[in-house]
């Protein structure tokens, strides 16, 4: 907002609540919508390394004009189609290394209280009842324009009302949207009718954290005017500062054109950890300074995959060279601290990860070479023990092509478990449940035989 780095100061001593704009759940996400994931989801760790408490919040928009647009495309139901992808964007978050927030709001969970925040925003004037929809009155709101740093009355150039909008000025924007003939709906004070796109956020975020707190996160195509309606929406009803700190990453270029689903020019994150692993998915995401834009090509998501590599097979050498249980120093020498001390300052500069990861493969490059063995587990351990869980690099085990199918794979388990049963050798029966269990696979023992499925 201010354009200017900021020292970092929460409101609560020790504690950093922080809300990140979740996706819009109609498709499989895509490689830049995972770029918010991975650097918010480091920066989060990077905090806890740095002795804070982070309250974290990751939203799932379940209801939008895309899923229900999407939905009549393929004739089905929005809602169940919202969480089918819901679930498909778990299992990518979980593949990709993604920790789970502390609070995954959905949007229809909390109807209430965007009611109740739609009510108080009427009661204090700044919003209107415009035959049973309720829009927000943007020049009510003497502040607008603050965190885009646009002026009013430049945006009223271009601006427009929609058909269909019920709106006194071109700039206000919808709260609440009624009811139209086969959309999912809920009743309101106003009639049956859904959520505008930007209340859903000012109301979890609030409930959540609280009606101020510190960092809001999200891609920079949200700062407007997501983040702005957002802004002011909120300050409007609470009178008071709704987000310290705003952190916006880089959108994620395809030749040279920000991906979107809506273009058709994007890379499934999916297929992306197919080809080319976790660790080198998230290595090619924080490779550039989360600010900045980049752009997604298959040879730089190759070259990451070998760099990831080489890192790997570094350190697996010094494994079995210094055949130790545990890898940590007896000690910390004047070389650990000064890289660790680099290492610390490139990320309190601004999130620095590119510069981070520079320094870190500097002590790879080091490990190749030296045969003092101290160093070597001195270097090791701040790469692998120390940063590498922040970065979430450098644990992937490589996977080897087998012939099976993944399906075919459970199903060969599924069997060999069932062997066990008609054997009465139920612990072992049990002991592949609970391994399926761990890994997220669900077997379910039913009258027409044993059922699998992804939880």
């Amino acid at each position: 907002m201010t354009g200017v780095k900021e020292r970092f100061e929460p409101f609560e001593d020790n504690v950093v609540k922080m809300y990140v704009c979740g996706p819009t759940v109609y498709n499989l996400i895509h490689i830049g919508n995972a770029r918010a994931a991975v650097v918010f989801d480091v920066l989060r760790r990077y905090l806890e390394y740095r002795g804070y408490r982070v309250i974290y919040v990751q939203n799932f928009t379940d209801i939008d004009d895309k899923i229900i647009n999407r939905a009549n495309e393929l004739g089905v139901d929005p809602m169940k189609l919202a969480e089918k992808y819901i679930n498909e964007y778990r299992k990518d978050a979980r593949e990709l290394g993604i920790r789970d927030a502390n609070f995954h709001p959905k949007t229809t969970d909390y109807l209430k209280e965007i009611v109740d925040f739609i009510d108080g925003l009427l009661k204090k004037g700044f919003a209107y009842v415009s035959d049973g929809d309720v829009y927000f009155s943007v020049r009510k709101f003497k502040e607008y324009g603050k965190l885009s740093h646009r002026n009013i009355d430049d945006m009223v150039i271009g601006a427009r009302i929609e058909p269909g909008e019920k709106k006194r000025d071109p700039l206000d924007f919808a709260l609440w949207k009624s009811a139209k003939p086969g959309e999912p709906s809920w009743e309101s004070p106003w009639g049956y009718g859904r959520p505008g796109w930007h209340i859903e956020c000012s109301a979890m975020s609030t409930s959540l954290l609280g009606e101020s707190f510190d960092i809001h996160a999200g891609g920079t195509d949200l700062i407007f005017p997501h983040h702005e309606n957002e802004i002011a929406q909120t300050e409007a009803l609470t009178g008071k500062i709704f987000v310290k700190y705003w952190l916006h990453n880089g959108m994620v270029n395809f030749k040279g054109d920000k991906m979107s689903k809506s273009k058709g020019n994007f890379v499934i994150l999916r297929e992306a950890l197919r080809i080319f692993g976790k660790d080198a998915v998230r290595y090619f995401l924080l490779s550039k300074h989360y600010r900045s834009p980049m752009d997604a090509f298959e040879e730089a998501l190759e070259n990451a995959k070998v760099t990831m590599k080489r890192a790997r097979d570094t350190l697996r050498r010094i494994e079995e060279k210094l055949e130790m249980d545990v890898i940590i120093p007896r000690k910390e020498s004047a070389w650990l601290k000064d890289n660790r001390e680099k290492i610390v300052d490139a990320l309190d500069d601004d999130f620095n990860t590119p510069k981070a990861l520079g320094f870190i493969f500097d002590i790879i490059k080091e490990l190749n070479t030296t045969k003092d063995e101290e160093r070597m587990v001195e270097g090791y351990y701040l790469v692998r023990e120390e940063f590498g869980p922040i970065f979430g690099l450098f644990d992937e085990e490589e996977k080897t092509t087998v012939d099976l199918k993944f399906d075919e794979m459970v199903e060969s388990f599924v069997e060999l478990r069932n062997e066990y049963r008609k054997m009465k050798r139920f612990d072992v029966a049990d002991s592949i449940r609970s391994t399926f269990s761990k890994v997220g696979i669900t077997l379910k023992d039913t009258p027409d035989g044993t059922k699998w499925e992804i939880s």
